[in-house]
């Protein structure tokens, strides 16, 4: 592996770790060491050099949230009133746990957030109710996710 200013360029051994553990987080390393063809020692030094340098980052369970009752994703254009409530709006926007991603835009949005809901009615409820009251909100667009076609990582 080598830095390079902001990439880094990394090697077969890299990307055949990185493959192994991005198709299951909990792989052991003897398992990845015995394919890979080097000692667990090796694996573990690999992987701090791929976190020190910010490619990786920890690890994490993914929870099902249609299992707690969160059938409807929606994505959420933001127009503001000003750009200079665009703080305070993002400040109010993270206390509202149904909101998982919030992305500054480019384009007619000023805030692009993806949300869910248990349902419509809880949907119409976040959107009247927690986000177009906002102080510096105008109004949103909402598109509800019919399903889901695409979920991966870029390509190692």
């Amino acid at each position: 592996m080598k830095l390079n200013q902001k990439t880094i360029t990394i090697d077969g051994i890299d990307k055949k770790i990185l493959r192994a553990l991005t198709t299951d987080a909990r792989t052991p390393i003897l398992e990845i060491a015995r394919n890979v063809g080097i000692s667990g020692a090796a694996i573990h030094q690999r992987l701090r050099k791929l976190e020190k340098s910010k490619l990786i980052s920890g690890s994490q369970f993914i929870i099902n949230p249609k299992v707690l009752g969160y059938s409807t994703m929606a994505f959420v254009g933001i127009y503001l009133d000003k750009a200079a409530n665009t703080d305070d709006v993002i400040r109010a926007l993270k206390k509202l746990p149904e909101v998982l991603e919030c992305h500054y835009t480019t384009g007619v949005y000023s805030v692009f957030i993806k949300l869910l809901s248990k349902d419509n009615v809880h949907l119409m409820h976040l959107l009247s109710h927690n986000i177009q009251t906002i102080s510096g909100v105008l109004r949103t667009e909402s598109l509800i996710s019919l399903e889901q076609q695409i979920n991966r990582q870029i390509k190692i």
